[in-house]
């Protein structure tokens, strides 16, 4: 691994300055470090679109942006939160199950003690070539997607184009079907920006999964309560038993009147190189009887669906795991 430079930053307003400071270097900055330490830096991934840290900037030492709390409009979580934290907390099991559920299917015990939200949102794609030191592919900053003629079971069905990842946070997941907001710091000020909005998808920019600039970082996720009897339902199928990112993973997230589908998300995983939103499934379900029409729901999956030579399976897998987690859900 290349040498860098760590600060700790105690403050939001430090980080900021520090990201100002260094501006003219390549700086990043860095929650529980798995992934861009344990990941990226230490494989040396690298291209001419992103090249390796040298400023690393830890923001878990900042107070602020650690925590979780609750009141009449909703619930915010500090970025630099442990997903054990999260999992462990009682508000949120009672409150956002499909959340902590989201968070407990992440990775392994060991891995939840240090990793952060804002690490899991933000971490990069997992695909093979991306990670393989021998493929500049575009993510990187070269001219070719090697999943196209490669092996690509692993890949985007919907959305790709350029780039076929598939992004790889479950939290996410489960946040954009809770309709969440991020609050961003940076150089030039603070903003928020809802998830619908949030990731960037390879059609946006190639170098890019979010909304991020290089002198910004996520500071905290605000989720708004849920109407009184909102069903959540969460699903995640992995290659392994042990832990493992998602071949496909399934949010739900709405509300009932009479047994009929009121309003709500239904979010999938490991489908598209953003978390995606199955508008399709939810407009097909708009006022009708769940139990009746789940399946054929979820099948409206396949109209927007474009797999590659080696997974098509994933559009059967992301169909059968739509109705089952909205069955589940309903109860």
């Amino acid at each position: 691994m290349r040498g860098f430079e760590l600060y700790d930053a105690t403050t939001v307003k430090e980080a900021v300055d520090l990201l100002g400071k260094y501006s003219g270097r390549t700086v990043k900055v860095v929650g529980g470090g798995s992934d861009i330490v344990g990941g990226v830096m230490k494989d040396w991934v690298q291209g001419k679109g992103m090249p390796l840290p040298e400023v690393l900037i830890d923001i878990t030492t900042i107070k602020d942006i650690v925590g979780i709390k609750t009141d009449g409009g909703g619930t915010t979580i500090g970025a630099a939160t442990t997903l054990s934290d999260i999992i462990d907390n009682k508000d949120l099991v009672s409150k956002l199950p499909v959340l902590t559920n989201a968070a407990l299917s992440v990775a392994s015990p060991l891995i939840r003690n240090f990793g952060t939200l804002g690490g899991n949102i933000n971490q990069r794609p997992r695909c093979w070539f991306f990670r393989g030191e021998d493929f500049n592919c575009y993510k990187k900053g070269g001219d070719f997607c090697y999943a196209v003629t490669g092996d690509n079971r692993y890949h985007a069905i919907i959305g790709g184009e350029l780039c076929y990842i598939v992004h790889p946070s479950d939290t996410s997941t489960a946040l954009l079907a809770l309709n969440a907001s991020a609050k961003i710091a940076g150089t030039g000020g603070e903003r928020t920006v809802a998830f619908d909005d949030y990731f960037t998808g390879p059609r946006v920019d190639v170098l890019r999964e979010n909304v991020l600039k290089p002198n910004e970082f996520m500071t905290h996720v605000t989720i708004p309560n849920p109407a009184s009897g909102t069903k959540f339902g969460w699903t995640k199928l992995k290659d392994r038993q042990v832990y493992d990112f998602a071949l496909i993973s399934v949010a739900a997230v709405f509300t009932v009147s009479g047994g009929n589908w009121q309003d709500g998300r239904i979010t999938v995983g490991g489908v598209s190189p953003v978390p995606y939103r199955a508008k399709v499934v939810e407009d097909f379900l708009k006022g009708k009887d769940i139990k009746a029409t789940a399946k054929q729901a979820a099948a409206q999956i396949r109209t927007v669906a474009r797999p590659m030579s080696l997974n098509s399976y994933k559009v059967d897998l992301a169909q059968g795991l739509i109705e089952r987690t909205i069955l589940d859900a309903l109860g």
